[in-house]
């Protein structure tokens, strides 16, 4: 059968008990406390019976509450015949009990079966056992009509609100979960993406540096090893060293970083121009503080923009342009002169490849190639 509105149980957090508030697990055991408590009084108040008889009459309400705590159970797991079969047979003790003169707890019992058919139960089966303990209730009972009606509806009333509020508990309590487990994936996520970052920051200086340090120290010993004279040995390692202190430098600055301890980027731009001749750096716009990956990207394409002026057009004017915008920041790095075809040379273990990589995965974009008077790096990330 299609499961729907008639068919379906109440959720299973709705049904439960877990999550629920220690006041309202509290206000439960008092109810509960409060029914048996009838129950007993009832039995022993209300009958006739005396001796072996109210003995009986005790125990059939044990056996009533051990069958409530079984309803419960198989309601939780949404066994529907099961769950029938008790609430048959707790209706079966409240029909032995209003013949045995025990009028309280067969009305207790079958205000309760109503009450706990619909809040618990599908529907379809719901309505039929509510009906039926509602009239052996209304039977039985000696108000008159008006009251008995009042106290009826009163009652299927409150089992249909019980199963609404259970339903939004239920529902609540699927929510905070799946928030619970977005929060999580969320956290995972952030985790692996800083991960990646630390991975791209050490591919970013390290492997880079490190290969140039390799292909000068390979180009010394196979100097040494041909006889070259100490002046091209000496040349070569000393490029490995300045690979080294620039790559040392370089991952200084890069874990200052990722400790979030970066110097402002308008203070950078300064610093690094005054370190090149003829170089100057201006910024337009709003300042404000930029995301990591964004202000790092800027400041390794300026590095490597300048490095490669120097390599390649030495003595060349450079303008260093850092605009902010609405959603983006724009780096423009322009020389008056140089080659254009030397600039595929790695220059401080950084390549323009790595930079246009780096910001298209920021959802930027870097370009790089002569124009009128030089050559230009342009790149635009958003911030």
């Amino acid at each position: 059968m299609t499961e729907n509105a008639w068919t379906r149980w109440p959720s299973r957090e709705a049904l439960g008990r877990a999550d629920s508030s220690g006041a309202r697990r509290s206000l439960g055991w008092v109810v509960r406390g409060l029914v048996l408590g009838m129950l007993l009084w009832g039995a022993f108040t209300d009958s006739q019976v005396r001796g072996w008889g109210a003995i009986g009459a005790g125990a059939g309400v044990l056996l009533a509450g051990f069958l409530s705590w079984a309803l419960y159970r198989t309601t939780l797991a949404h066994r529907l015949l099961p769950s029938l079969a008790l609430m048959t047979a707790l209706l079966g003790i409240a029909v032995a009990a209003q013949t045995l003169g025990l009028r309280v707890p067969a009305l207790v019992i079958w205000c309760g079966c109503a009450i706990t058919a619909l809040e618990r139960l599908p529907v379809v089966a719901a309505v039929p056992v509510a009906t039926v303990a509602l009239a052996s209730y209304a039977s039985v009972n000696d108000d008159d009509w008006l009251t008995t009606a009042v106290t009826t509806a009163g009652l299927a009333l409150a089992g249909y609100v019980l199963r609404l509020d259970a339903e939004a508990r239920g529902n609540s309590q699927r929510l905070l979960a799946q928030e619970r487990a977005a929060r999580a994936a969320e956290a995972d996520s952030a985790a692996l993406a800083e991960r990646a970052r630390i991975a791209r920051e050490i591919h970013d200086v390290l492997a880079h540096s490190l290969s140039a340090q390799l292909v000068h120290l390979e180009a010394a010993r196979l100097l040494i090893e041909r006889g070259a004279d100490r002046e091209q040995i000496l040349e070569r390692v000393v490029a490995a060293r300045g690979m080294a202190r620039d790559g040392l430098a370089e991952t200084r600055q890069s874990l200052s970083a990722l400790r979030g301890e970066l110097t402002p980027l308008e203070d950078f731009l300064a610093q690094l121009v005054s370190t090149t001749d003829s170089a100057e750096a201006t910024i337009a716009g709003e300042r404000r503080p930029l995301p990591a990956e964004a202000s790092q990207a800027v400041r390794r394409v300026a590095q490597e923009a300048l490095t490669n002026v120097r390599k390649h057009a030495p003595g060349a004017k450079v303008r260093v342009r850092l605009e902010y915008g609405e959603h983006q920041v724009t780096l423009v790095v322009r020389d008056s002169g140089g080659s254009p075809g030397d600039l595929a040379g790695a220059g401080a273990g950084y390549g323009l490849l790595g930079m246009r990589e780096r910001a298209e995965l920021l959802g930027g974009s870097l370009e790089a190639g002569p124009d009128e008077e030089g050559f230009v790096v342009s790149l635009k990330v958003p911030a």
